[in-house]
């Protein structure tokens, strides 16, 4: 069975007062959930030390970025060695927001990658189209080369560090989202090339990123190849936020 898992990426957001009022809020209410997910909080690497110290059961924490360096003079980056050392299980790869502004290339995305599978954390690598890329009828493309760019090569046994996380472009921030059929679809089409490429794509984890509120994620989660949602500004409420975890449906 895949696992469900709703991760909140906290962006350029935060501050030790929010997580002191937050993550309390956060691991309340995961006590009360019955339907298996798992909670993955991404912070500023400001807050990760804060946030581990007040994680509880079903809760993990990951970073928002990792260098494609193990170590070395690279001023200002942080290894997948360290976030592994510093006992975070995950690590998002290949965000929009890095491509689009930070000029992040499909090979250093899947030098990101490696670094995280060789060292024991969970990749969330982002995937996604532009507006004008699904316009031009292009998107399933796209996300198969990208797909293809950044996990080509992996070991059977670097999978399970590996979560694919579809963000179509056009829908992060702007409160626009794909139906929940068009989610389904792309999801669908990430699952044949990773099997493609050699993965167990039944048991690989694929999640939906774009605009995903309380009001919308049920019927996206409802969606068979859906298996949960990497959340940005909604995972700053906790009420907002654990409403979408209940989203979930349960494990019968």
């Amino acid at each position: 069975m895949r696992r469900k898992i709703v991760a909140g990426n906290w962006k350029m957001n935060g501050s030790q007062l929010l997580v002191q009022q937050l993550m309390p809020e956060i691991v309340s209410e995961l006590a009360a959930l019955d339907n298996g997910v798992g909670i993955v909080i991404i912070p500023p690497a400001l807050y990760v030390a804060d946030v581990l110290k007040s994680t509880g059961p079903g809760l993990e924490v990951g970073v928002q970025n990792i260098a494609g360096w193990d170590s070395g003079a690279y001023t200002g980056e942080i290894s997948a060695s360290m976030v592994k050392d510093s006992g975070c299980g995950y690590a998002l790869v290949g965000h929009s927001e890095r491509r689009q502004l930070f000029g992040e290339t499909d090979q250093q995305i899947a030098e990101k990658v490696q670094q995280a599978v060789c060292s024991g954390v969970t990749a969330i690598l982002c995937v996604g189209e532009t507006l004008e890329q699904r316009e031009a009828g292009t998107a399933e493309h796209v996300v198969a080369a990208q797909l293809r760019a950044s996990l080509a090569g992996l070991c059977e046994d670097q999978w399970s560090y590996v979560v694919v996380a579809y963000e179509p472009v056009w829908a992060i921030g702007t409160g626009k989202t794909a139906t929940a059929d068009d989610a389904q679809a792309m999801h669908a089409a990430i699952r044949q090339e990773l099997k493609a490429l050699g993965a167990s794509a039944d048991k690989l984890s694929v999640l939906y990123g774009g605009s995903v509120k309380a009001d919308n994620a049920a019927a996206l989660f409802a969606q068979p190849d859906i298996d949960g949602g990497l959340i940005g500004g909604a995972s700053l409420r906790a009420d907002e936020f654990m409403s979408i975890c209940r989203a979930i449906p349960g494990k019968g």
